[in-house]
């Protein structure tokens, strides 16, 4: 007989995830926490559009502050969606968050000391914080964000990502608390869907027991490929089985991402296989469906490796797409399966209150700017916490300093420091003309 294994559930405010409860649809503001007005009316938006999790950068003690605002006001006008605090490597903050003000505390509790043994100490400290006040946590691990203790030994992986947050778990069961989510985000289609699976595996083997899963492409982008990456990363997860609670992260207002997760949520529900047979023709009643339903019930046959060349015809209100349409779509599929690149790959952070710019629109000027680089990466983020750890992929990277300034990166490595935001866009250019031409030659 195998081992008996424990599905565990996370309790966050009024909202419980794990297996057997309906998945969760996540977002988080791009507002500047501190601007508590601001804050109050993008939330508002957010739980009107179904919003079942909203999330908000918690970067110090005064954003700490303006969240407890945040939340008493929302409370007052009846709106009980649960808060999460996203805090980045001060566990003083995370420790205040989880003092009563956040219904959850989103930690990587190795940004807390560079130093693993202190790092441990001050994650057991916030384990009790949250055990005396009940606030859940999640344990958020991303490609490109592992320490060198752990890329040393099991390189910068799905399987290294895997054993990095076991620590954490292993942390949690010690002392005995089981309201955690834990995520595994990556740009790679590929790399996070192995991840997580390979984490619900060992969760079970090693533990007996498997914490809720919070599923999301990370910086996916905007537009069609932001949707088209979410819905093959996610849907191919939600369809083994796998995920309890969802984020979709797109370069747009973040209630955009609301209706793509619950399409994705409904989809998980009520498509019978997205295993065995590829749809020939997909009947959807906007673009957009049709966009998040072909990607849904294709993509996870093109990450196994299936045929490339699927026929598909694709109707909207009951008229047949175009053909300059469905090559586009077929194009933008192959590329989030990680199959043909035939345009840029951009891996763009979806702003929060960290970003100092107008992510939505640089993106957009980037990605007009550099529509000749087929095959090139090119991540663009709004600050140094989504910097070069978030962007492991990335051939080149645009991000921002503060202050009208932005460094511009080759891989991991800053190469232009201290750039104008004015002349940022032309600088990238520059940068991969030049890194490009000496390859050539």
């Amino acid at each position: 007989m195998g081992k008996e294994v424990t599905y565990l559930h996370c309790n966050i405010g009024n909202v419980t995830i794990g297996r057997g409860w309906p998945i969760a649809v996540q977002s988080m503001c791009n507002t500047l926490t501190s601007d508590v007005e601001a804050s109050i009316a993008q939330c508002v938006a957010l739980h009107n559009a179904g919003c079942d999790i909203i999330r908000l950068t918690t970067q110090g003690l005064k954003e700490v502050e303006a969240l407890g605002a945040i939340k008493a006001a929302l409370r007052s006008r009846g709106i009980t969606t649960p808060l999460v605090a996203d805090v980045h490597f001060s566990y003083k903050v995370a420790l205040a968050a989880a003092a009563g003000i956040a219904d959850k505390v989103r930690i990587n509790p190795g940004n807390f000391s560079k130093d693993h043994t202190v790092a441990m100490e001050k994650f057991g400290e916030l384990i009790d914080i949250c055990k005396e006040y009940g606030t859940a946590l999640r344990i958020g691990l991303n490609h490109g964000s592992l320490g060198e203790r752990i890329t040393s030994r099991w390189g910068d992986t799905p399987l290294g990502m895997v054993r990095a947050v076991m620590e954490w778990l292993e942390v949690c069961v010690r002392k005995e608390f089981f309201n955690v989510t834990v995520s595994l985000k990556s740009s790679n289609t590929i790399v996070m869907t192995e991840a997580y699976r390979l984490l619900s595996e060992t969760m079970a083997t090693e533990l007996g027991m498997v914490f809720p899963l919070h599923l999301g492409v990370t910086e996916a982008g905007g537009g069609t490929t932001g949707r088209i990456k979410s819905a093959v990363g996610i849907g191919t997860l939600l369809g083994e089985g796998i995920g309890e609670t969802i984020r979709v992260s797109l370069t747009e207002n973040p209630v955009n991402e609301v209706p793509v997760g619950r399409k994705l949520r409904n989809l998980a529900a009520n498509f019978s296989d997205n295993k065995s047979v590829i749809p020939t023709e997909i009947h959807s009643d906007t673009l957009e469906d049709f966009i998040i339903e072909a990607s849904y019930a294709i993509g996870p046959h093109l990450l196994k490796g299936g045929d490339a060349d699927f026929p598909l015809k694709g109707y909207v209100a009951g008229k047949e797409l175009s053909p300059e349409v469905m090559d586009d779509f077929r194009s933008d599929l192959l590329q989030a399966c990680r199959r043909r690149f035939a345009k840029p790959e951009y891996i763009a952070c979806p702003s929060c209150g960290r970003t100092q710019f107008d992510i939505e629109k640089l993106l957009d000027k980037i990605t007009r700017r550099t529509s000749q680089f087929a095959g090139i990466k090119i991540a663009v983020m709004g600050c140094i916490v989504n910097g070069p750890g978030e962007m492991a992929d990335a051939d080149f990277g645009y991000v921002g300093e503060g202050n009208g300034k932005v460094t511009l990166y080759k891989g991991k490595e800053p190469v232009q420091r201290g750039i104008s935001e004015d002349n940022g866009v032309e600088k990238l250019v520059e940068l991969i003309e030049k890194e490009l031409s000496a390859k050539e030659s």
